[in-house]
């Protein structure tokens, strides 16, 4: 198999792992992400629905408040007492119902008329007359039952057919009109008001009948006077014709009970239920106070929306738009940023900080009822303006990136607006809030960088409640100020819980912030102080390649701080065999020259391992340990593969690629491939044995050109610009490392010859100087910046292993 070959099936079975490993992270990823998301968005529902505080279960009119009670959202309250008055009232003025039979009296009057008209036809037939058959028939038509001592007045009565019909006319209009059974009853009910109805449900009755309504006594006494009018009558019939009629008259006009409670049902029906409006906020009970029965309505409605439908509902719909805003955000940006990527760690971080910041805001809103009590000149919403808001995207931007902390602002800001009863104003003030802190926290490489983002985010904050306070159409007060000192001291507020949170992210989630990087940028530090003195070489190698790999973050705007810190832990792994290393080898014998090159490339691929090990011991956090794993990359170490070959024996042995390369992986990130530039780069460097500025610019250039030709770069985000001004970088800082000093003349009288003067020294003096001679000309043949290779070499690129 040729070189080529080989080269193309360790680029293929390196892509296949690296694509696999990738779609690993993208099936479980968007997994964990989905439980999440869901877990985030239920809590943060039972976190926002619950407006109210905590309502007694129940109170008695008298009892003594325990505490200021508002009122969570707007109220109607029903006035119980208020609707059953209006309700009794509207009773009270029912009319009362009377049925009416229009047609009693037409019945008495013609049973009278029957009666007599019988008596008159009979009137020569005695023996009929006093028969039991008549008087039964008589009595029928009469419709009473009558004695013998009736019958006669009545017999006589008949005799005279003009009594008889006088006395059906007489009757007629008295017995027509309407006739209660007692009119002093009936008179009252009619000041009260009163509906008459027919019997037969005919149509409606003319409320003027009332004005002829009599009463039974009134009534008999009116026929008694008009029966003594007529002509020709006896004192005996007159006083028989009354008590018939007496017997035949019959209340027309009755109160009707049945009708008068259906009417009475129907009016309390018709009064709707009185209700009282309770606004938002509005005090409903204060502490110490006795509590009245309008406040106890008031409690009991607010327990009662509380315990409704519509809290699940709104729950529900609080659930969708919380799942549907966090899901759309982030699939955008997972989709269209590109450095949005976060991991599982930064998944569980994220939802961490956003559960904490809305706990946080809950807690202070209780805070701020709470207060309210104590200093009552102030209105809760006032305190409001000092909760720390911005703290979330804050922690992001240190943590993570800007445009994780951008889409965490929004998304935050927008939730709290629906906590605060869907304000857009409290929306805004908090996301110009995050956007400031964010922005002012970028790089944070010390703690005084986070109170002057809380002074920003102070000042931001006076000025946008300026700008609510006039948009509100309200001129100048004095609780504006108040408003303003407490939105000063919110961003201040930031500041300080940010700066006491951070070690505890960086502990828990294990990351490396720019505040831990400057802790580990120390040259105190227990393993840099080891490496000092184990490694003295490779310490004041780490040392120059943090200068070049700082230089060149900050031209392609990566991080320098992290760039130089870890510049400084990269090779710690040689702290376990110092002296295999050429810079640490202080003109010793060269270790490597007894082994075999199978070995030597197993002991210069094992600092990796080794430094990885140490870092995790010393906990340089995830970021430090991934550059260490990946400073090297896959690249081959060409000098001790070149010598495997040429001592192998042809046809016979063959050398396999792979067991040459360090194992990777690749640089992910910009940092990491700084580190491998700069480390390349700062070890050739020691090679140049006139280092002009032209031979500095042409090996800096073929450096690079060779590690992008091999693949290394294929991984991380640098682009053939960011290159460009990598090596721009590297050029200056090496030109400037590698200057010139002018060479200052001796004084006339110690000039010498060179060749005087040793010739002048002592034996001693002129070993050390033969020495110096010696290892100037063996640095200027260093062949591999990992390892002492053998003296006499003259390819000094192609011993780097990167040519």
């Amino acid at each position: 198999m040729t070189k080529e070959e080989k080269d193309k099936s360790l680029h293929n079975r390196t892509s296949i792992l690296t694509s696999g490993v990738q779609g690993l992270r993208n099936r479980q990823q968007p997994r964990l992400g989905g439980w999440l998301l869901l877990f985030v968005a239920t809590l943060i529902t039972f976190i926002i629905i619950p407006k109210g505080g905590l309502i007694p279960d129940h109170y008695a009119p008298g009892d003594i408040a325990t505490r200021n009670i508002k009122s969570p959202r707007d109220l109607l309250v029903e006035d119980i007492h208020l609707t059953q008055a209006k309700r009794d009232e509207a009773e009270k003025k029912a009319p009362l119902v009377y049925s009416l039979d229009s047609t009693a009296g037409d019945q008495a009057v013609a049973r009278i008329r029957q009666g007599l008209n019988l008596l008159f036809q009979l009137q020569e037939d005695v023996e009929t007359l006093k028969s039991e058959e008549f008087q039964l028939q008589l009595e029928s038509n009469f419709g009473v039952p009558l004695d013998g001592d009736e019958i006669l007045p009545l017999f006589n009565l008949a005799l005279n057919h003009n009594i008889a019909t006088l006395t059906g006319d007489l009757l007629t209009p008295i017995l027509q009109r309407p006739i209660v059974a007692n009119f002093q009853a009936f008179a009252g009910d009619k000041a009260r008001g009163i509906l008459v109805v027919k019997t037969d449900g005919g149509t409606d009755v003319d409320p003027r009948i009332l004005d002829q309504v009599l009463g039974l006594n009134e009534a008999l006494l009116q026929v008694k006077n008009d029966l003594g009018l007529i002509p020709g009558i006896t004192a005996l019939q007159q006083e028989t014709l009354l008590k018939l009629v007496q017997q035949q008259l019959r209340p027309s006009l009755v109160f009707d009970q049945v009708k008068t409670k259906q009417g009475q049902v129907l009016a309390r029906e018709q009064i709707a239920p009185v209700f009282f409006q309770v606004k938002k906020g509005e005090m409903v009970v204060r502490e110490g106070e006795r509590i009245t029965a309008d406040q106890i309505l008031k409690l009991q409605e607010i327990r009662q929306s509380g315990r409704d439908n519509r809290s699940l509902q709104m729950a529900a719909g609080l659930l969708i738009c919380s799942l549907l805003l966090i899901y759309v955000g982030f699939t955008f940006a997972y989709t269209n940023i590109s450095k949005f990527r976060p991991d599982s760690r930064d998944l569980l971080f994220l939802a961490s900080v956003f559960l904490f910041l809305f706990m946080m805001i809950k807690v202070s809103i209780f805070v701020a009822a709470g207060m309210e009590n104590t200093f009552s000149y102030f209105e809760s919403s006032v305190y409001f303006y000092a909760v720390p808001f911005a703290l979330g995207a804050m922690l992001v931007r240190i943590v993570l990136n800007s445009e994780t902390a951008f889409l965490f602002a929004v998304c935050s800001a927008m939730l709290v607006g629906v906590l605060f009863g869907n304000s857009l104003l409290m929306a805004l003030y908090v996301l110009v809030g995050s956007l400031i802190g964010s922005h002012g926290v970028r790089h944070c490489q010390q703690r005084t960088t986070l109170y002057r983002a809380g002074l920003w985010i102070g000042l931001g904050n006076i000025v946008l409640l300026v700008g609510f306070h006039f948009l509100s159409g309200r001129g100048f007060e004095l609780s504006l100020l108040w408003k303003l000192g407490f939105g000063f001291f919110g961003g201040l507020v930031n500041a300080v819980v940010v700066n006491g949170t951070v070690p505890l992210v960086e502990y828990f989630f294990k990351y490396t912030t720019d505040i831990k990087l400057l802790e580990l940028a120390n040259m105190n530090a227990p393993i840099l102080r080891q490496l000092m003195i184990e490694a003295p070489g490779t310490y004041h190698h780490s040392i120059l390649v943090g200068n070049l790999g700082e230089a060149a973050a900050e031209a392609i705007n990566a991080n320098p701080l992290l760039t130089r810190v870890s510049a400084y832990y990269h090779d710690i792994g040689k702290i376990k065999k110092p002296l295999y290393f050429i810079e640490n080898s202080g003109g010793q014998r060269n270790k490597h020259d007894k082994l075999a090159p199978s070995m030597s490339a197993l002991i210069l691929t094992s600092h990796v391992k080794d430094g990885v090990d140490l870092a995790k011991e010393h906990k340089l956090g995830s970021e430090l340990i991934d550059i260490i794993q990946q400073h090297h990359g896959t690249t081959l170490i060409k000098f001790f593969y070149d010598r495997a070959k040429s001592q192998a024996d042809p046809g016979v042995q063959q050398i396999d690629e792979r067991d040459y390369r360090y194992h990777g992986p690749k640089p992910q990130s910009r940092e990491a491939a700084l580190i491998m530039l700069a480390d390349a780069v700062e070890a050739a460097s020691r090679t140049l044995s006139d280092p002009t500025p032209a031979r500095i610019q042409g090996m800096v250039q073929k450096l690079i050109n060779n590690i992008f030709i091999d693949g290394q770069l294929n991984e991380c985000d640098l682009t053939l610009k960011d290159l460009n001004l990598i090596a721009k970088s590297f050029n200056r800082i090496l030109a400037g490392s590698f200057h010139q000093r002018v060479d200052y003349p001796e004084p006339v009288h110690i000039v010498r010859e060179e060749g005087d003067v040793e010739e002048k020294l002592p034996t001693k003096e002129k070993a050390k100087i033969k020495s110096a001679n010696s290892d100037r000309k063996q640095s200027k043949t260093t062949q591999d910046p990992e390892a002492a290779t053998p003296e006499g070499s003259s390819e000094d690129l192609k011993r780097l292993g990167i040519s």
